[in-house]
């Protein structure tokens, strides 16, 4: 969505730069050039019109644009907040594993640090890790 918001912008004030610069000769009724091209001739209630449509199609990639900056700002703010709960939920399962092994098992030992824990002997069997006993 920001980058179609951003096009559209773009596509519309170039458009509208481009008519500007080959059609600073007046009149009545004015031959649009355009790229070397005439493609259609036009009235000043239709050059009006027309610069009405090109600020209404700049203005909807304006706000396309915005729009898209802040659904992603909200989704970076979501992901922050549950990149803190998952931690948080880590941090109190630690605590809750290092309550249940007890003070009489064998704290810091290599196995424990690198993510492997002893089974503690008042655990029953269904929660002792597999290959353990």
């Amino acid at each position: 969505m920001l980058v179609l918001g951003l096009l559209l912008m773009a596509g519309a004030a170039a458009f509208a730069g481009l008519l500007i610069a080959y059609n600073l000769s007046g009149g009545p009724d004015y031959t649009v050039t355009l790229l070397g091209s005439e493609p259609f001739t036009i009235s000043t209630l239709g050059a009006f019109l027309g610069g009405i449509a090109l600020t209404l199609i700049f203005g909807l990639g304006m706000w396309m644009l915005l729009a898209g900056t802040v659904m992603a700002r909200h989704r970076g703010k979501k992901r922050r907040r549950e990149r803190e709960t998952a931690r948080q939920a880590t941090a109190e399962r630690d605590a809750l594993a290092g309550r249940l092994e007890g003070p009489g098992s064998s704290a810091g030992t290599a196995d424990e640090t690198a993510g492997h824990r002893r089974p503690a002997a008042h655990r029953p069997q269904w929660l002792r890790p597999h290959g353990h006993h």
